[in-house]
Order: C-alpha cells, then sequence, then structure tokens
C-alpha cells in the first residue's frame, strides 16, 4: 500500500524469504477518494451536493458487486441515492473510505515497466560481533597451533559475546621470499610466514596448513564453534605465494616484467616479494575466473557460510558480481565482507555488487565532528540502502594513533563506539583486550613484532585484560534491538566537544539506548545535554529514569536538559537504557 507523502508516495512490501526479489509500482486513480475530497471542500462550503451524493451512489455500486463489505456497500448506495437530509454529513463521518480502499477501482491501472532488483540476505547481515584471531597462535608457548588448540578458546569467545570468528588464511605458506619477524626481508629458519602470502608445494587456495590440521579438524573446529553460536568466517586473498601451484599451471594468470619474472605486490614504497598478485586483464580470464570461483565453492561445500574478502578493489569488479552471483545462486545465505579501505564511491560501488557488509573508516575517525558527519552519512543519507559498515577499531594491519598513545581508556572508547555506533562490529583479538600498543615505530601504524610475522603467546587471562568490558559491551548488545540496526541513529547536542552523544531506538520506541562517551582518554570531561525527548517517547513533562547498564546505576532526569560527567580512567562512556518513568529498569 502507499501513502501520500508531501506530493510523492511512500509504498512497502515485506519480505519472508532469503534471496532475489523483484518489484515495481501499478498505480490509478481513486475516483472515490476524489469525489470524497470534493465532497468534504463543499460541504465545508455549504453548497449543494445532491448531484455528488448521486455520484458517490454510482461509485460505491461498482465496488460492491465484489468487494468482501458488499452489505454495507449497498446500505451506502441506497442512501446516497435516496439524497435524504444528513446523508454528506453522515458519510464524512463514516468508514465508508476505508471500505472502498480495500475494493479500489483498478481498470485503468498503468504498470512501470522498470522492474528493480532485491537481494534479502539472513539477519546476520544486518547484525554480526566478530572477533579475529590467528589459529597457530592458539597453542602452547613456542609450539604452532593447530584447529584443535583454537577450539579451546572457543568458550572464551562465548563469553565474551561473539557469533563471528574470523580465521586469516588457513591455507600452505610459501617459503619463497618468505618474510621474517617485524617484515624483515630475510627469514630465519624458525619463521613462519605471513597466512597471506598463499600456496606451497603443499597445496593452494584449497588446501589447509598442514601444521594447523586436516579438513576433518577444521569441519570439528566448524562444528564445536556452532553448539556456541559461533559461526567461522574464512580469509578469501585471492593472490599467491611464488610457490603456488597456479605459479607454474597458469603462469598466464600473473603479469610478467620485461626480464620474464613475475611482477610481486607493491604498494610503493613498500614491497611484498613474497606475494604474486593475480592479473585479472588476463587473456586467460575466463578459465581464471572459474578457477577463483571453484576456491569459494569448494568452501562453501565444507560448510562456510561467511567470507572476509581481502581488497577487493584490486581485483575486476565485473568478476565479483558475477562471482557472488554464483555463490548466491548456490548457497543463498553465504555472506561477504568486503575488506576495502579506499575511495567511498568505490566501497560503495562493491556493496551494489553483492557485498554483504564492508569495513570502513571508522578507524580513522576520531573527533566529535568526524564521527557525527561520518555516520550521519552511513546511516542518514541513500547510502543506507545498500551499505552495511561492519567497524574495526584494529586490525592485524593497523593499530591506530589514538589507541598506541591513549591506553586503556581509548581500548574502552573505540571498542564502545563500535559496538553501539554500529549493528556489526570487530576486534582484532586477544591484542585488543590486552592492550596491545606498541607500533614498529613511531608514526607507524603497523604493530611492533606483528603477529602476521611470528606466532604469538598471548596471555589470555591477564588481570590487565578488558575482556569483562567487552562482554559487557557484547551483552548489552543481544538484549536490546535498538542496538541491532543502524538506521535510528542521531546524534544530539552536548556542550562540550570532547563528548559524544548519540540514540538508537526500535520503531516502536520500546527500547532506547542513549550513548554519551568521553573522547578525551586522558582528562574527565562534562557538560549539559539536550535531548528531543519526545521524538524517545518520553513525556517532557515526567521525570524519566536513564538506567547506565555498564556500571548498574539509574538516574532520575527531569526535562531535556541533564548534566554528564565521565572520568575515562574510571568509565569513558554511559551506555543508558531509556525508560519513561522511575521503577522501569
Amino acid at each position: 500500500p502507499c501513502s501520500p507523502r508531501q506530493r510523492s508516495l511512500v509504498g512497502t512490501f515485506a519480505v519472508d524469504r532469503v534471496g532475489p526479489w523483484r518489484y515495481t509500482f501499478a498505480g490509478w486513480i481513486d475516483g472515490f477518494a476524489t469525489w470524497f475530497h470534493g465532497l468534504t471542500k463543499k460541504m465545508a462550503a455549504d453548497q449543494d451536493v445532491t448531484m455528488d451524493l448521486l455520484i458517490g451512489a454510482d461509485l460505491v455500486e461498482q465496488a460492491a458487486h465484489t468487494a468482501a463489505d458488499r452489505d454495507v456497500l449497498w446500505y451506502w448506495v441506497h442512501r446516497l441515492r435516496s439524497a435524504a437530509v444528513g446523508v454528506a454529513a453522515d458519510v464524512l463521518a463514516s468508514d465508508l473510505p476505508t471500505m472502498m480502499a480495500r475494493s479500489p477501482d483498478r481498470r485503468l491501472t498503468s504498470l512501470c515497466p522498470q522492474i528493480w532488483p532485491v537481494w534479502v540476505d539472513r539477519a546476520k547481515a544486518r547484525y554480526s560481533t566478530w572477533y579475529e584471531l590467528f589459529p597457530r597462535s592458539c597453542g602452547e608457548p613456542g609450539h604452532h597451533g593447530t584447529f584443535a588448540d583454537c577450539a579451546k578458546q572457543l568458550p572464551y569467545l562465548a563469553n565474551l559475546g561473539f557469533d563471528v570468528l574470523y580465521l586469516p588464511p588457513i591455507h600452505p605458506i610459501g617459503t619463497t621470499f618468505r618474510k621474517g619477524k617485524n617484515n624483515t626481508l630475510t627469514a630465519a629458519p624458525e619463521d613462519v610466514g605471513v597466512p597471506w602470502g598463499i600456496g606451497s608445494a603443499e597445496g593452494g587456495h584449497k588446501a589447509i596448513h598442514p601444521q594447523l590440521g586436516t579438513l576433518a579438524d577444521f569441519r570439528a573446529l566448524q562444528a564445536k564453534a556452532a553448539t556456541s553460536g559461533i559461526e567461522i568466517a574464512l580469509d578469501v586473498a585471492f593472490q599467491c605465494s611464488p610457490d603456488h601451484p597456479y605459479v607454474q599451471s597458469h603462469p598466464q594468470w600473473f603479469r610478467h616484467r620485461p626480464d620474464g619474472t613475475i611482477q610481486y605486490a607493491e604498494n610503493p614504497p613498500k614491497k611484498y616479494q613474497d606475494i604474486y598478485p593475480i592479473d585479472f586483464e588476463t587473456d586467460d580470464w575466463e578459465n581464471l575466473w572459474a578457477e577463483l570461483l571453484s576456491v569459494m565453492e569448494y568452501w562453501v561445500q565444507q560448510g562456510v557460510k561467511i567470507f572476509r574478502v581481502d581488497n577487493p578493489h584490486t581485483k575486476a569488479f565485473p568478476f565479483w558480481e558475477w562471482a557472488i552471483a554464483e555463490i548466491h545462486r548456490r548457497d543463498r545465505e553465504v555472506l561477504f565482507l568486503s575488506e576495502a579501505f579506499t575511495r567511498p564511491k568505490l566501497m560503495y560501488r562493491l556493496a551494489k555488487l553483492g557485498f554483504t557488509q564492508s569495513y570502513t573508516y571508522f578507524t580513522w575517525r576520531n573527533t566529535k565532528w568526524e564521527l557525527e558527519n561520518y555516520f550521519t552519512e552511513l546511516t542518514q543519507s541513500p547510502v543506507r540502502e545498500f551499505f552495511r559498515p561492519n567497524l574495526w577499531p584494529n586490525t592485524p594491519d593497523i593499530l591506530p594513533e589514538a589507541l598506541q598513545k591513549g591506553g586503556e581508556p581509548a581500548f574502552k572508547l573505540r571498542v564502545a563506539l563500535a559496538a553501539t555506533l554500529g549493528a556489526s562490529y570487530g576486534i582484532y583479538g586477544p591484542a585488543y583486550e590486552l592492550c596491545e600498543n606498541r607500533p614498529i615505530a613511531e608514526g607507524k601504524e603497523e604493530y611492533g613484532h606483528s603477529e602476521k610475522y611470528e606466532i604469538k603467546a598471548w596471555d589470555w587471562q591477564s588481570p590487565h585484560s578488558i575482556a569483562r568490558w567487552i562482554a559487557a559491551l557484547n551483552r548489552i548488545r543481544r538484549e536490546h534491538p535498538a542496538l541491532h540496526r543502524n538506521e535510528s541513529l542521531r546524534f544530539h547536542a552536548i556542550d562540550n566537544e570532547q563528548l559524544l552523544a548519540y540514540t538508537k531506538q526500535t520503531d516502536d520506541l520500546g527500547d532506547v539506548i542513549l550513548v554519551v562517551a568521553n573522547l578525551d582518554p586522558f582528562a574527565n570531561q562534562a557538560g549539559w545535554l539536550d535531548l528531543p525527548l519526545e521524538s524517545l517517547g518520553v513525556d517532557p513533562y515526567r521525570p524519566y529514569q536513564v538506567h547506565d547498564l555498564l556500571a548498574h546505576t539509574h538516574y532520575d532526569w527531569y526535562g531535556g536538559r541533564n548534566y554528564v560527567e565521565l572520568n575515562p580512567h574510571h568509565q569513558p562512556v554511559h551506555v543508558f537504557h531509556v525508560v519513561s518513568s522511575p521503577g522501569h529498569g
């Protein structure tokens, strides 16, 4: 059904299954509504409406032949034709317009020739909580971890409240030009290499690194994760080490330099001698596409339903559009996370091509102005119709300056922002909850002694961990449906540039969450907050209560203007549940 809004029409329809949908528009003139509108105006002007009543009778009679309300409609036909005194007033006060709207005259319907496609994803596309870890660091100190070791961490992840476990590439790693610790060019014999340097004599993208385990071990990890409500997401990185079987069997899939050698990956001034990018401009592109599609199909057959795709913006866009559609033709529940830190238009284009979610620039948005403007674009502009953000305060590649210098308060702040600004977010751990903040060098965003190049021995039970803080945030997310979507996000005025305030709410206002964050990790900040109470379903003339879901405290407020103060070393963020009156938390 459509409803008038200013001079346009808005239509809605419900979807009840995952997969492709198509829709179009049909329109017709509502003769009865037009007549009723005219009758209303003439009655207000005290004009004679005798002839109008007879015209109305004809319109109602036409509907009465087929309408479910035919008996009532025939009653009105006779009354209108009687043109008795008071009939017109009775019509205006009746529910006749509602009954007639149920039986419109569509004989002169105009059908829009254009048909629009819509893809409907499963619920996890909209709301998900990700944790990235390296399985090889899950073993005993000094030993290469396995899938079985990784499975031992599942209760920990479940207690933290994560529902997606994302694994970096699990394939054999090449040895030619293997990087050493801290990305040194020469690897020591014991160096394990970078998981993104995929391929060796032991296999390529369909093989498993032998030190991680077997395919059966991987399936066992999936099964155990599922019992904890956790899905396994795999990394799709379409690039090869010099030792990948493709290099020998399909050299035409790589770009060759004038001296005959294969061009390794570069992002000047960085060089990646251990990585060969795939040449999507090869003349043999059809066979290349088919093979890469078969990689994703293989892992879907092994039960993988979520892929994190490495740098999709550096591959051919038509390939992704085709490959994602092909995967969805076989399994509609597969989700794709785009890891494309590139120009916004390219990120949005990838979303339109079929990517379910995308990394964002949240990682580098720190000030009040930056956060308000960026998230207003993501949630209130047309972008929200096709682009689903997944917020990451850190990744194995990115240790942002805010985390390097802000200490524990910054780690608590940034994960709280990610968990509440976005319906989907993730962290790279346990580096995050252990507040690992040492860069490789001053002014660099690379982790010192990065886990990309070595096996780490993490103290998962460190007393300095902020795991309890993260678990509390994820519990709040689970319990409050207002945080399961992004469309309702609204920022609110607060008279301090170091304080950020915003709300999220369900459509029926049954759940309203207010977040106030201290963006300064070093000092107390305070200010006066102004809330539009009526838009939050709160009576502005009655007291109401806000329940701090992190501190388990209650505050009685009155009116839209209230005082807030936050000590970053104690609690850098309030996550309030707003209730209409005291005593209802």
